[in-house]
This record gives C-alpha cells, sequence and structure tokens, in this order.
C-alpha cells in the first residue's frame, strides 16, 4: 500500500489539462474577465461566450474545475470533492449542467445512480434515499409508521416549490425584463416562489412531523448538502435537491467529475473564449472605484469591461480588494453569514473484495446525533467506482470519505506534526468505516489525505472552507447576495451568492451571473 501523508504531494499532482497558456498582450481589452474556473465561473464564461462576448478565465491552477476537479494516483482518478451530481436531467428547465454543456455544444455521457444516499445512522435508523419517489416514501415510512401521512405532506411541499422553479427559466433575478416576462408566462410559480423564499425547512417539517427522531433525520437529510440543520437551511434550496433526485435524478459523468470542467472549457474555447493557468490573480485594479482589471502574481495587467470573481466573497473582498475598501453590503453580509468548514478528505484505493454485495454509491455514517455538526462527526462516502469502474485498476474501488475539519485544527504544527496528525485522523475514519464496510484497513491499496490546509493551496478557498452558512436563523434565501457587487463592474459567481452550495446551485449562479453580465454589456 502506498500511503501519502506530505502535502506537498498530496493533491500537487494534479494532471494538466490541456495547452499550457502564454500571457496575452496587456493591451488586449476583454469584455469579461472571470477569476477563477469553479463549475460556476465556467458557466458564467461559456455563456457569454456563446453570446459573443470576448472572455478570458483566469484559473491558478493547472487544470480547471476548483472543488469540481481530479487528480490520479497509481491508476485510480480521484475526484477533489462530491460524486453526487445534481443537474444532469433531460427534462424541465433545473438540469443545469445539461443545458450548461448544450449551450456550447457538448456532452457528456452521464450513469444514473439508482440511490442517493444509504444512511447509516444513530437509533437503528439505517435507510436509502431511492430515485422511485414512492419507494422511497415506503422506506421511510416503515422506519415511522405512525407519520405516514407527515412524511407525504412535508416531501409533497418540497414538490411544490421544486415545481414552481422547473416551470421557467431560471436566470437573473437582478434583470427587470425577465422578471416581468417570466411573471406574466408563470404567475402562480413565481407567486409560489415568492412564498417559499423567506421559510427554512424546519418550520414547514414540524407543521406536519413531530416525532423528535424523524426531525432529526430531515436535519440530516440537509446537513448532507447544506452543512447547517434544516432550521438554518433555505426551503428554496431543500425543494430543489429533495425533489430533483427523484425527478432528473443523480448521475455521475463518466470519468469522473472533473470532466465536466474539461468540457465547459472545450466548449468555452469553441466559442472564441480563453483560458490561462497557472495565472493566480492578487488584486482587482479600479479606477474611480469601478472594477477595471486584475493584476496576477506574475506582474501581468489584463483589464476588461467587467469583473466576475468566482473566488469565495471572503477572498474577494478582504485579499483581491483591500480590507479597508470593503463596502458597507460585504460588511453586513460577512454579520448574517460564517464559513462553512472545510473538510478532511481520504482517497483511498481498495481491493474489491472489501464492499459487501449490494454496496450502493454514496453512504452516511453518524453514530450520534449530537456530533452531527462536530469536527468529523458526520462521514461521506463515495464509491464512483461502483457506478464508473474505468476510475481504478482492476479489481480495485475507489472509497472517497470526507468529514467537516476546521482550519485552526490543522495550524502551528511542524511537517511532523502535520504528518502525524493526518496519520491518525484517517487511522479514526477508517477504523469508523469498518462498521459499513468490515475488513477496510486490510483492504487498502492507495491512501491519500487531504486537510482544510490542503483545500485552502490548491483550491483558494479561504480557510479551505466550502461556502457561507448562515450565522444566525435568517429568512429564507433572502439573505443570500446576487450577483452584482457594491463595486461598479465587479460580480460575484459561485456558492457565495443566490442560491448557494452545489454543482447544480452555483451553474444556477452562472447562468444569472451571465444574463445579468450579458444585459449590462448590451449583449443579448
Amino acid at each position: 500500500m502506498s500511503v501519502t501523508s506530505d502535502t506537498s504531494q498530496g493533491l500537487s499532482s494534479y494532471h494538466s489539462f490541456g495547452k499550457s497558456s502564454a500571457p496575452f498582450p496587456p493591451d488586449q481589452e476583454w469584455d469579461a474577465i472571470i477569476i477563477g474556473s469553479g463549475i460556476g465561473g465556467l458557466v458564467t464564461a461559456t455563456q457569454l461566450a456563446a453570446k459573443g462576448a470576448r472572455v478570458l478565465v483566469l484559473e491558478r491552477y493547472l487544470i480547471p474545475g476548483g472543488s469540481a476537479g481530479y487528480f490520479e494516483r497509481q491508476g485510480y482518478r480521484f475526484d477533489v470533492g462530491a460524486s453526487m451530481i445534481f443537474g444532469f436531467g433531460q427534462e424541465g428547465t433545473t438540469n443545469l449542467l445539461t443545458r450548461a454543456l448544450q449551450a456550447v455544444g457538448v456532452s457528456l455521457e452521464t450513469i444514473p445512480d439508482p440511490v442517493q444516499i444509504h444512511y447509516h445512522l444513530p437509533n437503528g435508523l439505517d435507510l436509502k434515499v431511492h430515485r422511485d419517489y414512492e419507494k422511497f416514501l415506503q422506506e421511510l415510512t416503515r422506519h415511522f409508521p405512525h407519520e405516514k401521512g407527515g412524511i407525504r405532506c412535508f416531501y409533497d411541499e418540497c414538490w411544490k416549490v421544486f415545481n414552481c422553479l422547473n416551470a421557467m427559466e431560471l436566470l437573473s433575478l437582478e434583470e427587470p425584463r425577465y422578471l416581468m416576462r417570466v411573471f406574466f408566462q408563470h404567475p402562480f410559480a413565481c407567486l409560489g416562489l415568492v412564498k417559499y423564499l423567506p421559510q427554512n425547512v424546519g418550520d414547514i417539517a414540524r407543521r406536519y412531523i413531530s416525532d423528535p427522531l424523524l426531525l432529526k433525520f430531515i436535519d440530516m437529510e440537509c446537513y448532507c448538502w447544506s452543512v447547517v440543520p434544516a432550521d438554518l437551511t433555505p426551503m428554496i434550496n431543500a425543494g430543489m435537491v429533495f425533489s430533483d433526485r427523484h425527478y432528473g435524478g443523480i448521475n455521475y459523468p463518466k470519468g469522473g467529475v472533473g470532466r465536466i470542467a474539461q468540457k465547459l472549457v472545450e466548449g468555452l474555447e469553441k466559442f472564441g473564449g480563453h483560458i490561462q493557468y497557472k495565472a493566480r490573480v492578487t488584486r482587482i485594479l479600479q479606477e474611480n472605484r469601478r472594477a477595471v482589471g486584475v493584476q496576477l502574481a506574475s506582474g501581468e495587467v489584463y483589464r476588461a469591461r467587467r469583473i466576475i470573481s468566482n473566488a469565495t466573497r471572503w477572498d474577494t473582498f478582504e485579499k483581491l480588494i483591500p480590507p479597508d475598501q470593503m463596502p458597507f453590503a460585504e460588511r453586513r453580509w460577512q454579520q448574517r453569514y460564517q464559513k462553512s468548514p472545510s473538510f478532511l478528505s481520504l482517497h483511498l484505493g481498495v481491493k474489491a473484495e472489501v464492499l459487501p454485495a449490494g454496496a450502493e454509491c454514496h453512504h452516511i455514517l453518524l453514530e450520534d446525533w449530537e456530533q452531527m455538526e462536530a469536527a468529523e462527526g458526520t462521514i461521506f462516502v463515495s464509491i464512483p467506482t461502483l457506478l464508473d469502474p474505468d476510475l481504478a485498476p482492476p479489481g480495485r474501488h475507489i472509497i472517497h470519505t470526507f468529514t467537516p475539519s476546521w482550519m485552526e485544527d490543522w495550524q502551528g504544527l511542524s511537517p511532523t506534526e502535520y504528518r502525524q496528525r493526518k496519520e491518525e485522523a484517517a487511522t479514526r475514519l477508517i477504523t469508523r468505516l469498518e462498521q459499513v464496510f468490515p475488513g477496510l484497513s486490510a483492504g487498502l491499496d492507495c491512501q491519500e489525505v487531504g486537510t482544510p490546509r490542503t483545500h485552502r493551496r490548491f483550491l483558494g478557498r479561504d480557510d479551505g472552507t466550502y461556502g457561507p452558512i448562515p450565522a444566525r436563523k435568517l429568512m429564507g434565501l433572502l439573505g443570500m447576495p446576487f450577483n452584482r457587487t457594491a463595486v461598479p463592474g465587479l460580480y460575484c459567481v459561485g456558492d457565495s451568492t443566490f442560491p448557494g452550495q452545489g454543482l447544480n446551485a452555483v451553474a444556477f449562479s452562472g447562468f444569472a451571473c451571465a444574463h445579468r453580465v450579458a444585459v449590462d454589456l448590451g449583449y443579448r
């Protein structure tokens, strides 16, 4: 077994994608510069390029994708982040990843997953969320027969939210003409969304459900993608997730999650857009308090009519713009939202016999409800090779495990202490995983450990965070900012903007941002 603990050898051997890109002439004028090639940034870039805009994406690393990237070891291709992908359905309007690829003339083969999650929870609560909606409700009702009516009422309410979203084209809520058009086309759907916009999941769940254990399960249903319990999770987001898993389904991209970004870059270049790798932006340039360009760590300066940051809002307004120039609106936002935890990631290559017969692709493990939000409390597991065996050598599988972890637990360590702490954390996780996968430790073939420091270093995210979470109970999504910022000419896209975290959510943000920027630039 190969065990790598040194960060410098952890995620650093990503394989370079595409040709190395030389700097562009400094006097070249762009319509839009996008800082970062996460999925939100790439959707923005491709949508603008498809409209004829002159677009440049600046990526600090060797490949596109950010948290949706990949790396390779010993014949294994590991996803950096989650493998549970929404947005690849073929019907409706919420299939945003499918639509983003189609807009630039590319496509991607996907593999359907019949089960979203297999939960292994306290009090013997072991159940699966099947793609088939009725089958899921039946399984959940077997555990809570006295809540049969409440279960159906709650999840049916989620469908009402989803049906409103799925009735309309999802673009910028900051564009008045779009809002008027959508309202006249779908008045009842719009009114339905207005109703749910200020509401959180917990309030609606308690209308129908009283069993404390079932309400804890609803908390976990939210936490597994929002990183907060139901009381802090907006109902709009839950309506999308809890319904689309049965409508469009969970579909894994053939070749790994990194293929999504690669295909978007292919489409971007097909429509005349450009991407430059190893281009770390260190400063957003302003003239008369308007964003007009960027400066790279290498000294190059690029100018554009619009600047779009796919970095977190903390990186954007505390690093790329001097903190003393932070707009009041951003200071107020930081009082309402805080950084979510980062993750301790364990990428394992294992012998195939480790997996029990009938194992599902995605699992969540928790032994104590009180530890759900704690560091190393909830364990998330993805086994993408059950869907795409080509990601691993013959006779092997990938088990990607990740669990919440905070940056402060990994600071101030010597290199030796850091390696030792990573090994200790990996041992703890593997011991717990053996409850679900007996014999796991004996079947290890390859092991990689990533920490919040790893995510900060390679993904360029402040404290390795995976996005904002409410600092207190808010009114649904009403506090989440849209794409325009208080700095003229500067926009934000990605999980720090409406509607939040998740690949399909940041794709929504990308569609909305491109729409708003295109209107501002005069493109239609």
